[in-house]
């Protein structure tokens, strides 16, 4: 038994094949064991693709820990690859350093599948290999030999082999079996063959690995020192709906979330669907305008209303989000960012609709801009997006991504007291002389009244108000006002955020920026740069509009600003116009693909050396 500090496994085969599944419960046995943990799916954006092509492929990374993990691990990283056909060998074999382990099911590797990948010759025979550990292991047709008898169809059987293949991984790294037998009999709890079926193989990868003696050395990974708690593996997308839920209770109202699902925002709708017992409605609209309409009528009404999309669907949303601006009511909008224009890539990560997020509507119209870090703290940043709307009377734009939303994370569970404070602007009193635009004179922000209370009727829509009354005012001098007033009223919000924290160096050479989904990169990457000596900081923005309040100082503190986003650079073009004064470097990456460790120390060190 050899103990590591980590290991990274990819498991990929043809979307068919369970991959997210298998990964999924390797990544859940190890968070349960106490490891530290990063998950990256990697799917692709058709529904069926050609089975055995490249184009088929699903993947899913797993990278576990004794020691900090914050990303799902880089390519040069990869342990163990398992590829269940020669399409997914050909699509993932770059990214697998020689000399680390490729486990393939050789049964997959027909001539016929070995022509759809695009291979002349067979792989495991033509030398290509030869400076991996390859390890040929016949999954298939041992999975079908370890079912005869349970009386289930061969489509069925087969969808069991990657169970098998997880059980290989299971004796590899002394992971225990339970958690995984308890959620398949949970999982199919009405159908008791499928239950044998999936267990049996899981049971025989795991005998076969240990009869073999599929590698001279077991490995193990110990527990991770964490900070004390009950803890439990998230997804994103779950941990922005439970982030919603925990704010709705703790303002005391119901949630409403209108929506309509879109890649890869559509999680977050089926996480919410869930839990009618808690004070939550769901509504699936027709379309993207409806879900925002209906959840601005909610919020009308007096719920704490939200609604979610990926990129293409705020495009949709614009002129409804401006309604909701004009009428001042509360209102959460998140994005899911995808790769883009258009359908772009549905499937894939980016930070792409940032500049869209601040100005994609029509006239002047602010709103608040948030974004998520973290698979884990994606709850923390839903729970504060819906407090700012909350409080202030406006909506508020939850930025996270593809990478945030499909990934998971150990998450601690902590109690509603823990969290912060979230106080609705209700109307409380009807004074003499009240006005239904009348402001809080530090937020700016108006009062919440709802249909029905005597006494409080008022004029709502998206033509322009009178300051005040809200009646329909097309007074230039007033417009000036009413525009100004919107937009003071979302700056004002920096003196109810915290400063700005950096880690690292405090001050010298060169500062790193980056914003939403690229923080584990970024933080592990300043950290190896910082291992010898303390030369790098890094400084990662949650909130974006407005931005807390020292920026400019710390910014002062640095002689190079190094901007890293993915995309083509868009939170540059906002610190070039709010902070002048700076030199400002970007580095960008457009691939559908998350920053890489490697990547990143290699550019900071670049900029080091020719200072």
């Amino acid at each position: 038994m050899k103990e590591l500090d980590y290991v990274v496994i990819r498991f990929a085969g043809d979307s068919g094949d369970g991959m997210q599944l298998t990964g999924t419960q390797f990544a859940d046995t190890s968070a349960i064991f106490g490891n530290d943990i990063a998950t990256f799916p990697d799917y692709p954006s058709e529904i069926r693709a050609p089975q055995g092509t490249i184009y088929g492929v699903s993947g899913f990374q797993v990278h576990i820990g004794h020691k900090e993990v914050r990303t799902p691990g880089d390519d040069s990283d990869i342990d163990v690859l398992i590829a269940m056909n020669p399409a997914a060998l050909k699509k993932n074999k770059n990214s697998i350093s020689p000399g680390k382990t490729i486990i393939v099911d050789v049964d997959g590797f027909s001539k016929k599948n070995i022509l759809k990948a695009g291979y002349k010759e067979n792989p495991l025979e033509d030398g290509s290999l030869e400076n991996y550990r390859l390890i040929e292991v016949p999954i298939t047709s041992l999975t079908k030999e370890a079912l005869v008898g349970i009386g289930l169809d061969n489509k069925s059987v087969l969808r069991s082999k990657n169970m098998f293949a997880l059980g290989l991984v299971f004796w590899m790294y002394s992971r225990s079996l339970e958690h995984t037998i308890d959620y398949i009999q949970t999982k199919f709890k009405n159908k008791p063959k499928i239950v044998e079926a999936n267990i049996t193989a899981l049971r025989t990868g795991y005998n076969y690995a240990l009869t073999v003696e599929l590698l001279p050395t077991q490995f193990s990974i110990l527990p991770a020192a964490m900070v004390k708690g009950t803890y439990r593996i998230i997804m994103g997308n779950q941990a922005t709906a439970w982030g919603f839920i925990a704010a709705a209770q703790k303002a005391g109202l119901p949630l409403f979330l209108g929506s309509y699902p879109i890649t890869p925002a559509s999680d977050i709708l089926h996480e919410l669907s869930k839990h009618p017992a808690l004070g939550v409605k769901t509504f699936q609209a027709e379309d993207e305008i409806a879900g925002i309409g209906s959840a601005i009528g909610a919020a009308f009404a007096g719920n704490f209303a939200i609604t979610t999309t990926s990129g293409p669907g705020l495009a949709l949303k614009a002129e409804a989000i401006g309604l909701a601006l004009m009428t001042e009511l509360p209102l959460v909008i998140v994005n899911v960012q995808r790769g883009g224009p258009s359908t772009g890539l549905p499937t894939k990560t980016e930070q792409s609709d940032l500049l869209q997020t601040m100005f994609g509507r029509n006239g002047d119209s602010p709103v608040i801009v948030v974004a998520a870090s973290t698979s884990a703290d994606a709850y923390d940043w839903a729970y504060e997006a819906s407090r700012l709307a909350l409080e202030h009377m406006t909506p508020v734009i939850l930025l996270t991504d593809g990478y945030i939303a499909n990934g998971s994370e150990p998450w601690r569970l902590r109690k509603l007291e823990e969290m912060q404070e979230i106080k609705p602007k209700f109307v409380t009193e009807k004074l003499e002389n009240w006005l239904p635009y009348k402001r809080d004179k530090e937020t700016l922000a108006r009062e919440w009244t709802i249909p029905g209370m005597k006494g409080f009727e008022h004029r709502i829509g998206g033509l322009e108000k009178q300051d005040g009354t809200g009646n329909v005012s097309y007074v230039p001098s007033n417009h000036e006002i009413m525009v100004k007033i919107r937009n003071e009223k979302v700056q004002r919000v920096a003196n109810y955020i915290p400063l700005q924290k950096i880690e690292g160096a405090k001050e010298g050479e060169l500062l790193v920026v980056g914003w939403g989904g690229t923080f584990g990169a970024i933080n592990m990457a300043v950290k190896e740069m910082n291992r010898d000596e303390n030369v790098v900081a890094h400084l990662h923005f949650n909130y974006i509009n407005p931005m807390p309040k020292n920026i400019e100082e710390l910014f002062s503190k640095y002689k190079q600003i190094l901007v890293c986003e993915l995309n083509m650079g868009q939170l540059i073009i906002l610190l070039k116009d709010r902070y002048q004064n700076h030199k400002y470097i970007k580095y960008n990456k457009i691939q559908g693909l998350p920053f890489t460790i490697k990547e990143l120390h290699n550019k900071f060190k670049q900029l080091l050396e020719n200072k």
